[in-house]
């Protein structure tokens, strides 16, 4: 089997966190390695330089595009961070640059793109809003097309005292997006007007979760039925139905991240299912570690199978390879990606023995040749 390409976003510079931490990003750009599938090795390719605060990463469905948020609260003295978009080449996987636009709020830290590619969706998150735009043919960045922002606050006066859009999902048809907002403690609901690229509130706007919960990232199951979301700040992980028609979601359960009697500091951050949809996992920063549930496919509820220490500091976030057998971690704090061998039978994760050095690595993507 040929190699999977990798890319990995970094912060570079330091960047103030809604935590009031002021973290200091040693990162070069993005990231490049092949990841040998017999062995889960990876190999240094290249690195996109010249790049401020990629820290999230997203291709085109035709892999031929890539685009990074620039992590920023400030771009030519306006309060707002930006979008940058790179072509990518077809053989070697390195990126070429296009364009970038602001994406009208601070701190933009997730990006997704539709189906079919007309249109990106960023997360603000400082500023809690959403931003979208459409995409010409050649994968440049076109006019924002529409702009959202977030009002309100929620119980922890330091951490929730505005909002803080974390990130944007949409379901398998691209009818829908979700967007949960830490600061709010909801996922806000939008029908996308795909030839307008609008978001308009859905006839269920948003779900709340727990006072103090914190929402931060979604993952949708195959089946399109159910969904779940990791919170940041209280460490649990929600099940919830989906209605594909309304969006209505109904919760089914809520599980914790950290393990019985742990008591250190701790929040959340990835959340991922496998493309099987048998398996979910979640990120935790302190215990740093993966959480595993295995997932019912019928009821959408989940069964806890373990914990697997993730071989470093601050595991920001994790990659799943297409064909379900690599997961690769970014440990942001200690600097280093780590790939584990995903088991199709039990959900476990067996470390490679490949540690890669990547200074303050946030996001991983791994596509097929």
């Amino acid at each position: 089997m040929a190699s999977m390409k990798v890319y990995v976003g970094t912060y570079t510079d330091p960047i103030l966190f809604g935590t009031g931490e002021i973290f200091q990003g040693k990162g070069k750009g993005i990231y490049r390695y092949d990841l040998d599938p017999s062995t889960g090795q990876l190999a240094h390719t290249g690195t996109t330089t010249g790049v401020t605060n990629p820290s999230y990463l997203a291709l085109d469905p035709t892999q031929r595009f890539l685009y990074a948020v620039n992590e920023l609260k400030t771009f030519e003295s306006e309060a707002t961070g930006t979008l940058s978009s790179f072509s990518v080449a077809s053989v070697t996987g390195e990126l070429a640059f296009i364009n970038k636009k602001p994406t009208g709020g601070t701190d933009p830290c997730h990006v997704i793109m539709s189906r079919d590619g007309h249109l990106v969706f960023v997360a603000n998150f400082m500023s809690g809003s959403v931003c979208v735009f459409s995409v010409a043919r050649d994968g440049s960045l076109e006019k924002e097309s529409d702009f959202v922002q977030h009002v309100g606050s929620s119980v922890d006066p330091r951490r929730q005292n505005g909002p803080h859009a974390h990130s944007t999902v949409l379901d398998s048809t691209g009818t829908f997006a979700l967007v949960p907002d830490l600061g709010l403690d909801k996922v806000m609901i939008y029908r996308i007007d795909a030839g307008h690229g609008k978001l308009e509130p859905a006839r269920h706007p948003w779900v709340t979760t727990k006072p103090g919960a914190g929402p931060r990232h979604v993952a949708f199951h195959p089946n399109g039925r159910f969904v779940y979301l990791i919170n940041e700040l209280d460490c649990t992980i929600a099940a919830y139905s989906f209605n594909s028609e309304t969006a209505e979601m109904k919760e089914l359960q809520i599980v914790p991240t950290l393990p019985a009697g742990y008591s250190g500091s701790n929040s959340c951050a990835d959340l991922q299912i496998t493309p099987s949809g048998a398996w979910l996992y979640g990120s935790n920063r302190g215990h740093d570690s993966i959480v595993i549930y295995k997932v019912d496919g019928q009821t959408g509820k989940l069964d806890y199978v373990g914990h697997e220490p993730t071989q470093g500091k601050n595991p920001r976030s994790f990659g799943i390879d297409p064909t379900g057998t690599f997961l690769i971690v970014a440990n942001q704090s200690s600097g280093n990606l780590v790939p584990f061998r995903m088991n199709p039978k039990t959900g476990g994760l067996q470390a490679t023995g490949t540690v890669v050095e990547v200074p303050t690595p946030v996001c991983v993507k791994i596509i097929n040749p």
